[in-house]
């Protein structure tokens, strides 16, 4: 059984970033005392930077040579 979360373009760490963040903006959303306006900045800016990192890494695999 894999430990992958079906993230297979995302390095280790990228991966732990993507369920941190995911976990942060789930208590950030569902658990705070917090304005809706601020709930929903939270959410913008974690799924922007989700969608970056994978981005970057699309990128990045792009520029690298294929392995032999």
């Amino acid at each position: 059984m894999s430990s992958r979360l079906g993230l297979s373009n995302l390095s280790g760490f990228q991966e732990i970033l993507v369920v941190v963040l995911m976990l942060i903006s789930f208590f950030a959303i569902f658990y705070s005392d917090i304005e809706a306006g601020y709930k929903i900045g939270i959410a913008a800016l974690v799924f922007s930077i989700i969608f970056l990192a994978s981005m970057a890494t699309q990128v990045l695999k792009q520029g690298m040579p294929p392995k032999k």
